[in-house]
This record gives C-alpha cells, sequence and structure tokens, in this order.
C-alpha cells in the first residue's frame, strides 16, 4: 500500500528521464497513483519518455502560455481521470539573455517571457485544474532557493522568487477549498533545464562542499521524494511552505 494510493496526479515538465516530473511521475506511480503528464512542443519526445514509466500514462498537451490549452485542460485531463487529487508544476524557461551574467543588460521582453513560464505559470496552472479538484488536494512546486542572489542566475532567480510568492497567495486563495500550495526547494540537478543555464557548473563545484549531508548534482529522486510526500495526506495542514531539499546547504554559512 503505497502513500498516493487512488490518488489522481497530474504532472508536468517531463522532457527527458533525469527531470524532477519523471522521478515524480515514477514516485508517485510506485506509490499507487494514476498519473497523467503534460507535455509542450516535441510531444513525441515525452511519449517516448512516458514509456520509462512503470505505467505509460495518458499525455496532455499544454503550453502555459496559451490561452486556449488552458481553457480545456480540465475537460482534457477528465478524459483521463475523473479528477484530481495534486498537481506537480515543475516549469521553468527564461531566454539566453536573463542569465548567465547578463542581469543587467536584460530586456524587458526576455525578462516577462521568464516570469510568465517560471512564475504566473503556477497560477495558471492551479486555476485551470481548479474544476477537477472539487475535494480539494495538493498543488506541488519546484524552484531553488530565492531568498539570496547566486551566480549565473539572474532573471530566473527573480522568476523564482516571484514563484514563491505566488505559491503563498495561492495557499491563501485556495485553502477554503481545502487546497494546498507547496514549493519543494532542490539543490542543483543536472536536469535539462540546468544545462541551459550558462555557467551552471559554478553551482557543481561548490555544492558538493557546502552541504552537511553532501549533495550529487546526478540525482533528482531526493527531491522528487518530497514532492511526493507533500502530494500525499501526510501533510494535511501544510499549505505556503517551501521544503529545503538541497543537502542543508540553505542552512549553513560559507
Amino acid at each position: 500500500m503505497g502513500i498516493l494510493d487512488g490518488k489522481r496526479i497530474l504532472v508536468t515538465g517531463v522532457l527527458t528521464d533525469a527531470s524532477f516530473g519523471f522521478h515524480v511521475a515514477k514516485l508517485a506511480q510506485q506509490q499507487g497513483a494514476q498519473v497523467v503528464l503534460t507535455g509542450f512542443g516535441r510531444l513525441s519526445l515525452v511519449e517516448r519518455i512516458a514509456k520509462r514509466l512503470p505505467e505509460p500514462p495518458p499525455i496532455v498537451e499544454l503550453d502555459v502560455a496559451n490561452t486556449e490549452h488552458l481553457d480545456t485542460l480540465a475537460a482534457r485531463v477528465g478524459e483521463h481521470v475523473d479528477g484530481l487529487d495534486g498537481v506537480v508544476h515543475s516549469i521553468g524557461f527564461a531566454p539566453q539573455t536573463a542569465l548567465g551574467g547578463n542581469f543587467l543588460n536584460t530586456p524587458w521582453e526576455d525578462v516577462a517571457t521568464a516570469v510568465q513560464i517560471s512564475t504566473f505559470s503556477m497560477k495558471s496552472l492551479a486555476v485551470a485544474a481548479l474544476p477537477l479538484m472539487k475535494n480539494g488536494g495538493s498543488i506541488v512546486g519546484l524552484t531553488f532557493d530565492a531568498s539570496v542572489a547566486w551566480p549565473v542566475y539572474d532573471w530566473m532567480g527573480v522568476a523564482k522568487a516571484g514563484l514563491e510568492s505566488a505559491s503563498r497567495y495561492l495557499a491563501r486563495h485556495l485553502g477554503d477549498q481545502g487546497i494546498r500550495s507547496n514549493l519543494v526547494a532542490a539543490g542543483p540537478v543536472r536536469t535539462m533545464a540546468a544545462k541551459s543555464i550558462p555557467g551552471f557548473d559554478e553551482f557543481e563545484k561548490t555544492w558538493t562542499d557546502r552541504a552537511p549531508l553532501g549533495w550529487d548534482i546526478n540525482n533528482p529522486e531526493p527531491a522528487a521524494k518530497a514532492c511526493v510526500a507533500l502530494l500525499s495526506d501526510w501533510f494535511p495542514a501544510t499549505t505556503g511552505e517551501i521544503i529545503h531539499v538541497d543537502g542543508g546547504v540553505h542552512a549553513v554559512g560559507a
């Protein structure tokens, strides 16, 4: 018997088998959940990766910047499940000009893209899924500790700070419907998104040395386990929270 037995979970952001979303979906299935994935762009790639899960799930197309996709999401997901108990937001994007030390020169248009895709999308996804969450549930997103300024992360760091605030406001506005909103602040992992950040190796060089518990940059599973725990009924009174899964780096100085 798993901690997600009978749960219906929507997972976004599965692009490769190194994605946080992939590992959340895998663990969720292993814990008894029925999973539906969303895909954007190269759906054939998502379909191929989905076959590596214990049970290949249905895939629904979702571009979080596409109003039609959002407006029809509940109906399209509803073709596969009769409701949702959990939603995983594992979506983020910033143009190259918004990363890599270019903070002072990034044009607003590129900042706006980073904020829309990485921040506003959590609210958009929550609202789109709301018609299927009639019995409450859990929304879980992924962040990278935005309480400090990191090298090369630049406007994505600002977008993550917005995401952390947005999650708190979702907690406030959805609580009366029995819906929790929480984030997992993961340490750096070599996902496809991380590889697109110029200078990402700066994190790799220092994280393992600073983490009291040590840190494996090739292992998304610890953060995925935290997501699954938050999707379960084991955190019934926790909302607006950020759970750090970073080996303890957030708690220690240099």
